[in-house]
């Protein structure tokens, strides 16, 4: 902690509090309060804006569906038999 370098420099008042500011210089800021609430601002009305009417546009024709023409069916592979072990005598 710091030392204390000088007494009663600045008369002090309740509800306030008291703060050197990087420059040096003490300061004062009202402290807050949790008790007391502030006035509400008056709220302003929006002001209302016509809009104007759009017609409905109309229904958007289907496209033909285009026909696929058929896959080929592919021809499955044959496996390969093993070659027979020849027999010796």
């Amino acid at each position: 902690m710091g030392k204390v370098i000088a007494k009663k420099v600045v008369t002090r008042k309740p509800g306030y509090l008291y703060y050197v500011d990087g420059k040096g210089n003490v300061c004062e800021a009202k402290m807050a309060r949790g008790g007391k609430k502030k006035k509400k601002k008056a709220v302003k009305k929006k002001k209302v804006v016509k809009r104007k009417v759009v017609k409905k546009k109309k229904p958007v024709k289907k496209k033909k569906a285009v026909k696929k023409k058929p896959v080929k069916k592919k021809k499955p592979v044959k496996k390969k038999k093993p070659a027979k072990k020849k027999k010796r005598r």
